[in-house]
């Protein structure tokens, strides 16, 4: 079975062939230009996506030695995204497969994300507690099967990545802000600022960075007023203060779902699971609790066709039959999961 995945969600064209299990290619072209504005253009990013799939197309086929017609799955992602980068990837998708006459799955990105622990050579063991942190979304799930996954919690406003970018910006640091940050902190061995974790009344496995956001904003906004202008030395300590404080939301969320439900194994996926510390947080966590930790190494943390390439799988060996005529959604996963009851 040779398996053609394509991701283009938001600002990375990705193609992944998986032949009978191995990934024989997955490429990501990135659209770096988009850090000049501080944030990805939607109408840009749909531009570059237009411009690169072909020639993607061709590398990831050259790579793993196939010929388009010996594909025999193709799968996309679908949602969420940007609606025009989505029906970039998802509308040539539905292409091969009309004009090749082959199966095709669009896929969920948020579940290629869930299920991405599965690429690695050692496979986490069902029930597993997922933690999904990204730009767009923070998530915590119960995953207890290939089609089986129950929301924990989530965000109720900023995701743990969309605090990461605008703490960056406060300090005057490049987009995006996750690897900056990341290597502010590592130049400070002992923050010393105490930003406040925040607690949800309505459920205590949600997270929420917005007032943590705000605090880190007064704070600079009270030393410019005493001082005029922040030292290289405070913001390296504002940046590893703000760091420890996320790391200490998600653990306070994990510990609490893991002390309530049984699980074999924990995943950290999503573009901010490539975060030093929180990779740690959750290597800690995993043995303090006894558990099997699988984070996917780091090309598959970022988006990447090889992670829908596999979920596709995933989803086509279930029988679910889809139709040419599935759209592209930007919030796809809205209330797409189970809540816990």
């Amino acid at each position: 079975m040779n398996v053609l995945g394509i991701e283009s969600s938001c600002d990375e064209t990705s193609f992944s062939i998986i032949s009978n299990g191995i990934i024989k290619a997955n490429l990501v072209s990135s659209q770096d230009f988009h850090s000049k504005y501080g944030g990805v253009v939607p109408e840009l990013s749909s531009r570059a996506h237009l411009q690169i799939i072909v020639p993607l197309l061709k590398q990831a086929l050259d790579n793993s030695s196939l010929k388009l017609k010996e594909i025999d799955l193709i799968c996309a992602t679908a949602g969420p995204g940007l609606i025009g980068a989505l029906l970039v990837g998802l509308t040539f998708a539905k292409g091969l497969a009309y004009a090749l006459n082959k199966p095709f799955v669009p896929v969920n990105h948020i579940e290629g994300h869930i299920y991405s622990g599965f690429l690695m050579k050692e496979k986490p063991k069902f029930p597993i507690l997922a933690l999904v942190v990204s730009g767009g979304h923070t998530l915590l799930l119960k995953v207890d099967s290939f089609t089986k996954i129950t929301k924990l919690g989530q965000t109720v406003d900023d995701a743990a990545g969309e605090a990461f970018d605008k703490v960056a910006k406060m300090l005057g640091l490049p987009y995006p802000g996750g690897p900056a940050i990341q290597s502010l902190s590592e130049k400070c061995k002992n923050p010393t600022i105490k930003f406040p974790v925040a607690e949800i009344s309505s459920n205590e496995f949600d997270f929420s960075f917005s007032g943590l956001k705000t605090s880190v904003l007064r704070h600079i906004q009270k030393l410019k007023s005493e001082f005029g202008s922040i030292s290289q030395k405070e913001i390296e300590n504002i940046a590893a203060s703000f760091q420890l404080t996320v790391v200490k939301a998600l653990h306070k969320s994990i510990e609490r779902a893991l002390n309530q439900f049984e699980f074999n194994s924990i995943t950290l996926v999503g573009g901010v699971a490539a975060n030093k510390a929180i990779r740690q947080m959750i290597v800690d966590i995993s043995s303090q609790y006894k558990k099997q930790v699988v984070t996917p190494d780091l090309e598959f943390c970022g988006d990447n066709a090889a992670m829908i390439a596999q979920r596709g799988f995933q989803l086509n060996n279930s029988g679910i039959i889809y139709s040419l005529e599935f759209n592209a959604y930007p919030s796809l996963f809205e209330n797409y999961f189970n809540s816990i009851s």
